[in-house]
């Protein structure tokens, strides 16, 4: 299984394949997701990504954390656990 991370702060027009794009400059992505809003259909500004391995997740972190992509500056760390 992936490590799953949350992304914060992302550009309201950032669409899943960006995201997906984004990351794989750090390692292998196995999924990428931007959360909708159901009632209004836009994004709510954060979604997450689940690179493959730990060493890639880091890698991702270590790249992206405090960066700009598509003109926002975004916030990246591990996603913590279903509660």
């Amino acid at each position: 299984m992936g490590t799953n991370l949350f992304i914060g702060s992302l550009a309201w027009g950032i669409k899943d394949d960006e995201l997906k794009e984004a990351f794989e400059q750090a390692g292998t992505v196995v999924s990428a997701k931007v959360i909708i809003d159901r009632e209004s259909g836009r994004s709510k500004g954060f979604g997450f990504v689940e690179m493959a391995t730990p060493e890639e997740a880091q890698a991702a972190i270590d790249m992206w954390h405090e960066k700009e992509l598509a003109g926002r500056t975004i916030i990246v760390n591990e996603a913590r656990p279903k509660a």
